[in-house]
């Protein structure tokens, strides 16, 4: 009777996707320039990792009913503190077009989890602000979200994690918010 071979374990899997990764860079950067090579395997790092961030997400919000675009403004409003945003710093942070932001607006008002108020400073204005439901429910899932990181994060030491964390924030400051040639927000 033939073995059959058991399907390979998270440390295989991680070693077999790092060699399609390192090959995928090396065929990017055939001339074996460093900082282009390193350059290359961001990119290909920091795309794969925010897909599978995205899927990550996308299933520990499952039982909720949020999107991942709903969650991402939900928490942006819930736990902005004093600063009430707008529909257009929603956008930014959600990384959504204008009209995306609106759609996700909606959707989380017809939950009740948010409401529009008029800007009391500016009539021209409109802000998202969380109700109390949104909070409970941001509050909620905010907290099972960094347990479940937290344990699948486990093999990380504290420094790996520091350095990730010191990465990324690196990474969306050179990439995010920035202003095209009319000096809008890009997101805008």
């Amino acid at each position: 009777m033939a073995e059959t071979a058991s399907p390979p374990g998270p440390q295989e899997r991680s070693t077999e996707q790092a060699a399609l990764v390192d090959g995928a860079v090396e065929r990017l950067v055939p001339t074996g320039d460093a900082p282009e090579a390193a350059t290359a395997g961001t990119l290909v790092w920091a795309y794969l990792a925010g897909r599978q961030l995205d899927v990550w997400l996308a299933d520990a919000l499952g039982s909720t009913g949020l999107t991942t675009s709903e969650f991402g403004a939900l928490a942006g409003v819930a736990f902005a503190g004093e600063h009430t945003l707008t529909a257009g710093d929603l956008a930014r942070w959600t990384v959504q077009t204008s009209g995306g932001t609106t759609k996700t607006i909606q959707r989380l008002v017809d939950r009740g989890l948010v409401r529009r108020v008029a800007d009391p400073d500016d009539g021209r204005r409109t802000l998202i602000d969380a109700t109390a439901d949104g909070h409970h429910l941001a509050a909620v899932v905010v907290t099972d979200l960094v347990t479940r990181l937290d344990r699948d994060l486990g093999p990380m030491s504290a420094d790996q994690r520091t350095d990730l964390n010191d990465g990324l924030r690196g990474l969306s400051s050179a990439l995010g918010w920035r202003l095209d040639a009319d000096g809008r927000n890009i997101a805008d």
